[in-house]
C-alpha cells in the first residue's frame, strides 16, 4: 500500500512506517491464529515479530507530524 506523505520531506518515514504497521498488522493474524489454534510455541514466535514490529513502527512515526501519522492510521486500521 502507498501512501502519499503531505510534505515530501517525510515520503522516507511514511513509506518505513506503512511498511512496519502492515508487517505487524500480518503478524497479528497469524498470531491470533495461533492462539485459536492453541498452539503456544507458534503464538510466541509471532508475539516476538509482532512486538518488533510495532516498536519500528514507533519509531518510524516519533518523527512525523500529527497529520502524517492520522492518515496513515486511517488507511491501515
Amino acid at each position: 500500500m502507498k501512501i502519499i506523505a503531505k510534505n515530501k520531506k517525510n515520503q522516507s518515514q511514511v513509506n518505513k512506517a506503512v511498511k512496519f504497521l502492515i508487517r505487524y498488522n500480518e503478524n497479528n493474524d497469524l498470531r491470533n491464529k495461533a492462539d485459536g489454534d492453541g498452539d503456544e510455541k507458534l503464538c510466541a514466535k509471532y508475539d516476538k515479530i509482532c512486538e518488533v514490529a510495532f516498536d519500528n513502527y514507533l519509531d518510524a512515526i516519533s518523527e512525523l507530524p500529527k497529520t502524517e501519522i492520522n492518515a496513515i492510521e486511517k488507511k491501515l486500521y
